[in-house]
C-alpha cells in the first residue's frame, strides 16, 4: 500500500492508495484460492481427486478444477475463504471500471458494469453451491457466469481507455480464453461420450487454463487503474478521455473497433434493438409456419396410404407470382401490415381440431407469408441498408427456428401439431408474434411500382437460384440433426452425435451469415461455389466426420451466399424471382419426396434412391443464381462497396448481438441436453429385460398431434428396456425434419441408434436400449421392386453378456418377391452370429404365422424361435428370439397414437454356461409351456395398469392379458 502523493494538498485524506492495488489484490487472492486448493488437494487426496467416473490413476493424473475445489476438506474450505476475500476487490474492480469508462449519455458502460456485478454474484453461486449440494443450481449459475463473461470481456475491450499495452493484452488474453473453449469441449466429449482414458486429464489442463486467463484478463485493469487515487481522485484525466499513449487515439479506436467487430462502435438505441429483435422473431414465425406446412400435408397421404389430393397445398408458396399483377402488387406493398398479420394465421391453427381445416389454415398462412415477405423485400430494395436488415432477419429467423427445434427435441414449440399437452408454447408464441409483426411493419413502404428494378442479368436465372437456395436451407438447415443423421453410421460412434455436436452446424450457419454480410465477395465467385460443391459431394458420398466436414462447408456457403442472392433477387421482378423461385423450390421438395416414396407416386421408379441427383440439381440451380450474381458484379462493384461502407448499416451491430444471443441460448440448451450415459434397466436384479416393437407412424397421431409424449408414457409404464421403432425416419421437409428418437432416448434414459439415415431412402428403423450398444451395422435388404427394407443389427452389453438385437421392416404385401428375398437375407444374417449368443428380432414381417416366409424367419438357418407360435392373429409385428429364457409376452393396444399396437416380451439372460446350456437344450414343448401369472416372480410380471380397460386407451388386447412361460 502506497501513501498518497497528495496528502499535503488534501489534509482531509487520511489514507490513500493507487487504484492499481485493487487489481493486484484481486489477482493475487483469486490465484491463491485456486492454487492453494490444488496444492493441498494433491497433497492430501491426490488419487481421489484425479479419479472420475471411468478412470483413475495412472490413466488420469491431473485433477480438474471442479474436483479440486469440490467437497473435500480442507481444500474446499480454504478455497471458499480466499474466494470470500476476493469478493471485496472484485466489486471494487467493477466499480472502478465503470467510473473509468462512464461518459455522459453512454449506455454501454452501465450495461458492462451490470454484467460484471451479475458475473461476480454467479461466481459466488457456483462456488458455494457445489454440484453435490444442488446439481441443477450449480449448473445454472455456472452457465450464467459463462454467459455474462462474454459481454464483460468484449465490453471491456470496447471501452478500454487509450492505452495500447492494455488493449493488446486484453485482445490476446480474451482470444486465448475463448480459443481454449474449443479443445476444452473436444476433450470433455472424448471423456464423457467416448470414454477415452486420459482425456479428462487433458481437459483438466484446459479447464485450469480458463481460470488463469479469466483472472489475468481482469488483472490488465492494473494498467488503467493507476490513473485513480483511492479515495477516488482522477490524477491523470484518463476518465475524461486524455490519451497518455504514444499511439494516436484514432488508431487505438480503430483497434478496439476491429477487436469487437464494430459491435460497440456506435451508441446503443433501445428502439433500434427492439426493431431488430422484432424482425428476427417475425422471420422465426415465417420459418415455423413454412416448416409446418409439409408436416400437416404429410398427415393425409400417411393415412390414405397414397396420394390424397391435399398435396396440392405445397404450391401455397408460389403466391409471390401475384406480384406480377400491377394493381395487386400495389395493394400488397401498400398494405404490408395487413398481409403480414394474416400470415400469423398458422399460429392459430392449433386451435383448429379438424385436420382438414387445420391444413387449410396453415396453407393460407404460408400463402400470405411468402407473398408478404416477397413484397417487403421488393419494396425495401431501393434502400440497401433496410433490405439487408430484412434479409438478415429472415435468415436469423431460420437460425432461431433451428435452435428452438433443438431445445424442443426437433419439434417447434409453435407448430400446429403442438399444444400444451405435448410441450407446445403456441399461445406465448402467438402473443410475441403479434407484437413483433406490428413493429416489423411500422415503417412506410418505399417502392410499390417497381421503380429501380434492375434490368441487368436474368430474372429467371435469379429465380432458379432462389429456388435451389430455399430448398437447400430448408431441407438441410431447418434442423441441426439432419446432416448429422445423413452421416450417421452406427456404433461404435465414429462421427458427430445430434445432442452433442449440433452446435457445429449452428456455428457454421452463424459464421456463414456473417460472411455474407461483412465479406460477400468471399462467396460471390466460382471458387467458393466450387468449394461448396465439394462439400456437398462429401456430405452425399461419405459417412462419419469426413461427411460432416462437407456438411459444415456447405452450410457456411449456403448461409453466406443467401444474403447477396436474395438481395439481388429483390431488385428484380419479384413475381419472377420469388414466385417462380418458389415454384422451383416446390419441384425440388417433390423430387426429394419421390426418391423415397417411389412405390406410391407416379414416375417414382425413375428417381428411386437418387438423393445424389437431388444434390446435383440443387447445386446446379444455386449455380444459376451465382452466374447471375457474377455476371452483374462488375457494373455494380463500386456501388456495392460504397453501400457497405455507409454509416446507414448501423443495424449490423444489433444483428450481431442477436446472433450472439441465439448462439448462447443454443449452448445453454446443448448443456442441458448433454447425455449422462448412466442409464439403468428396470429389473437388473432379475437379469431380465423387456423388449418391444412398435410402428410409430412417423410420430403423428390420429388427430394430427405430435405423439412423442404419449409414446414416452406408454414405453415407460410398460418398463421397456429395448425397443425397435419402425417408420421413424422423419428427416425430410414433408415430415418436418424431426427425430423422435432424440426425445424418447433422452427422456427415457436410453442409448439410441437412429438406423439408416435419411439419405438411405427408407421409412426408418431405430433402436433404443437401456443397455450400452457395443456395435451396430445398418442393412438395406433386397428390394428390386418395392420400398427399401431397413434393418439394424446391434450387439448390446446386457448384464455383462453379449446379446444381439435385430430391428427390421419388411417390404409391402404387394411385392412378394421382395419379401421372399428379404426373408432369406435376414435369416442368414441372424444365423451368422455365434451359435450360443442370445438374440432377439423386433420386426414387421408381413406374413401369417406358420405360413410362407414365416418359415424362413423361424428356421434352422436363423436359429430363431417365435415368441408365441400359437398367437395366430398376427400379420405385421413379430418378436423372435434364441438362447434366452422367454418369460412373458403381451400385446398392448395403440389408442390413437398410431395405426399399430405395441408388442412386448420379457427375457432372462443366462447368468452362466450352465444356464445357457439348459436354455439351448430345452425342447419346443418346454419352451412353450404356459404358466399362470402367480407362478412367476413379481419382478417378471407385466404391469397390472393395462388390465381391463387400461389407461388412456391402452390395454392388453387380442388375448386380453399377458402370457407367461417358464420351464426351469
Amino acid at each position: 500500500m502506497a501513501s498518497s502523493r497528495y496528502k499535503d494538498k488534501d489534509t482531509g485524506v487520511v489514507l490513500s492508495f493507487n487504484g492499481q492495488w485493487i487489481s493486484w489484490t484481486h489477482t493475487v487472492v483469486a490465484y491463491a484460492a485456486f492454487l492453494s486448493a490444488l496444492i493441498i488437494g494433491c497433497a492430501l487426496h491426490y488419487h481421489k481427486i484425479v479419479k472420475n467416473e471411468w478412470y483413475g490413476y495412472p490413466d488420469e493424473w491431473f485433477p480438474s478444477v471442479s474436483a479440486t475445489i469440490g467437497d473435500r476438506y480442507p481444500e474446499r474450505s480454504i478455497f471458499m475463504i480466499f474466494i470470500a476475500i476476493t469478493s471485496g476487490p472484485r466489486f471494487a474492480l467493477v466499480g472502478l471500471w465503470y467510473l473509468l469508462t462512464a461518459k455522459p449519455g453512454r449506455v454501454l458502460p452501465k450495461a458492462i458494469a451490470i454484467s460484471g456485478v451479475i458475473r461476480t454474484l454467479t461466481c459466488g453461486g457456483w462456488t458455494y453451491i457445489t454440484s453435490t449440494d444442488d446439481h441443477d443450481w450449480h449448473d445454472i449459475l455456472m452457465i450464467l457466469y459463462i454467459v455474462f463473461t462474454i459481454p464483460w470481456t468484449t465490453g471491456c475491450i470496447a471501452l478500454s481507455p487509450p492505452n495500447a499495452k492494455a488493449i493488446k493484452y486484453r485482445k490476446w488474453i480474451a482470444g486465448s480464453f475463448f480459443g481454449t473453449l474449443i479443445p476444452l469441449v473436444y476433450f470433455f466429449i472424448q471423456h464423457k461420450v467416448h470414454r477415452v482414458a486420459g482425456a479428462y486429464t487433458v481437459y483438466a489442463f484446459f479447464e485450469w487454463a480458463l481460470i488463469l486467463f479469466d483472472v489475468a484478463f481482469d488483472a490488465v485493469t492494473a494498467l488503467d487503474f493507476d490513473t485513480f487515487e483511492v479515495v477516488v481522485k482522477d490524477v491523470k484525466g484518463a476518465s475524461k478521455g486524455a490519451n497518455a499513449s504514444s499511439v494516436t487515439a484514432a488508431v487505438l479506436e480503430k483497434e478496439k473497433e476491429k477487436a469487437t467487430a464494430g459491435v460497440y462502435s456506435a451508441g446503443f438505441n433501445l428502439g433500434h434493438a427492439l426493431d431488430i429483435a422484432a424482425d428476427v422473431y417475425h422471420g422465426f414465425v415465417f420459418w415455423s409456419t413454412l416448416t409446418s406446412l409439409g408436416l400437416v400435408i404429410w398427415y393425409f397421404p400417411l393415412w390414405h396410404m397414397g396420394i390424397s389430393g391435399y398435396e396440392a397445398f405445397v404450391m401455397a408458396t408460389i403466391s409471390p407470382v401475384l406480384l406480377g399483377i400491377r394493381p395487386l402488387r400495389s395493394l400488397v406493398v401498400n398494405n404490408q401490415r395487413l398481409f403480414h398479420v394474416l400470415s400469423l394465421a398458422g399460429l392459430l391453427a392449433y386451435k383448429v381440431h379438424d385436420p382438414v381445416y387445420r391444413l387449410f389454415t396453415v396453407g393460407f398462412s404460408v400463402f400470405m407469408g411468402c407473398l408478404a415477405w416477397a413484397a417487403t423485400w421488393s419494396s425495401d430494395s431501393v434502400h440497401p441498408s433496410r433490405l439487408e436488415s430484412r434479409v438478415i432477419a429472415w435468415l436469423a429467423g431460420l437460425l432461431m427456428s433451428s435452435i428452438a427445434k433443438f431445445a424442443w427435441y426437433t419439434n417447434n414449440p409453435i407448430w400446429p401439431v403442438m399444444h400444451a399437452e405435448n410441450g407446445g408454447w403456441n399461445g406465448t408464441g402467438l402473443v410475441l408474434a403479434i407484437l413483433a409483426v406490428l413493429r416489423f411493419t411500422r415503417k412506410a413502404p418505399l417502392n410499390s411500382w417497381g421503380v429501380g428494378e434492375q434490368k441487368n442479368g436474368s430474372s429467371l436465372l435469379s429465380a432458379i437460384g432462389i429456388g435451389g437456395l430455399f430448398f437447400a436451407i430448408h431441407s438441410l438447415l431447418s434442423d441441426t440433426s439432419t446432416m448429422i443423421l445423413w452421416v450417421w453410421g452406427g456404433y461404435p460412434v465414429r462421427g458427430p452425435v445430434s445432442n452433442v455436436h449440433a452446435y457445429y452446424t449452428i456455428a457454421a450457419m452463424t459464421g456463414g451469415l456473417l460472411i455474407g454480410v461483412f465479406r460477400p465477395g468471399m462467396v460471390t465467385n466460382w471458387t467458393a461455389y466450387g468449394v461448396a460443391c465439394v462439400g456437398a459431394a462429401m456430405l452425399t458420398l461419405y459417412e462419419q466426420w469426413f461427411g460432416y466436414y462437407g456438411a459444415l462447408i456447405l452450410t457456411t456457403y449456403l448461409m453466406a451466399i443467401a444474403v447477396p442472392l436474395i438481395s439481388k433477387a429483390a431488385k428484380k421482378n419479384p413475381a419472377v424471382t420469388f414466385g417462380v423461385g418458389f415454384l422451383f423450390y416446390n419441384l425440388l421438395v417433390l423430387f426429394h419426396v419421390w426418391v423415397v416414396a417411389y412405390a406410391f407416386v407416379p414416375g417414382g421408379p425413375y428417381v428411386r434412391e437418387h438423393t445424389d441427383w437431388i444434390m446435383i440439381t440443387t447445386m446446379l440451380t444455386i449455380g444459376a443464381g451465382v452466374f447471375d450474381l457474377v455476371s452483374g458484379q462488375a457494373s455494380h462493384k463500386y456501388a456495392a462497396s460504397t453501400d457497405r461502407r455507409s454509416s446507414s448499416f448501423g443495424h449490423r451491430k444489433y444483428h450481431v448481438g442477436v446472433l450472439g444471443l441465439l448462439n448462447i441460448l443454443f449452448l445453454v440448451a446443448n448443456f442441458l441436453r448433454f447425455p449422462s450415459y448412466d442409464y439403468k434397466p428396470y429389473h437388473a436384479e432379475d437379469r431380465l429385460f423387456t423388449a418391444g416393437i412398435w410402428t410409430i407412424h412417423f410420430s403423428l397421431d390420429n388427430d394430427m398431434w405430435s405423439s412423442e409424449y404419449r409414446m414416452r408414457d406408454l414405453i415407460k409404464e410398460l418398463e421397456v428396456d429395448v425397443i425397435g421403432l419402425l417408420e421413424s425416419d422423419l428427416q425430410r421437409i414433408i415430415m418436418g425434419n424431426r427425430d423422435t428418437t432424440q426425445f424418447l432416448a433422452e427422456d427415457l434414459g436410453m442409448y439410441v441408434d437412429y438406423g439408416p439415415g435419411p439419405n438411405k431412402h427408407t421409412w426408418g428403423a431405430a433402436l433404443l436400449s437401456k443397455f450400452p450398444i457395443l456395435n451396430s451395422t445398418h442393412h438395406l435388404l433386397p428390394s428390386p421392386v418395392g420400398e427399401l427394407a431397413p434393418a439394424i443389427h446391434a450387439t448390446l452389453d446386457v448384464y455383462g453378456s453379449l446379446v444381439d438385437v435385430f430391428v427390421f421392416h419388411s417390404g409391402q404385401e404387394e411385392d412378394p418377391e421382395d419379401r421372399r428375398l428379404q426373408s432369406e437375407y435376414l435369416a442368414k444374417l441372424m444365423g451368422s452370429i455365434p451359435a450360443d449368443r442370445p438374440a432377439v428380432l423386433l420386426s414387421y414381417l408381413v406374413t401369417k404365422p406358420l405360413e410362407g416366409n414365416y418359415n424362413t424367419y423361424v428356421s434352422d438357418i436363423s436359429g430363431m424361435h417365435d415368441v408365441d407360435y400359437m398367437d395366430w392373429d398376427r400379420w405385421c409385428e413379430y418378436i423372435l428370439y434364441k438362447n434366452l429364457l422367454r418369460t412373458g409376452y403381451a400385446r398392448v393396444s395403440r389408442s390413437t397414437i398410431t395405426d399399430t399396437e405395441l408388442q412386448v416380451a420379457k427375457f432372462i439372460v443366462p447368468k452362466d454356461e450352465a444356464d445357457k446350456g439348459r436354455i439351448m437344450s430345452a425342447s419346443k414343448e418346454q419352451r412353450d409351456r404356459r404358466v399362470e401369472e402367480q407362478q412367476v416372480p413379481e419382478g417378471w410380471r407385466f404391469p397390472a395398469l393395462f388390465r381391463g380397460e387400461g389407461v388412456r386407451g391402452h390395454h392388453y388386447h387380442v388375448f386380453d392379458e399377458p402370457r407367461y412361460y417358464f420351464y426351469f
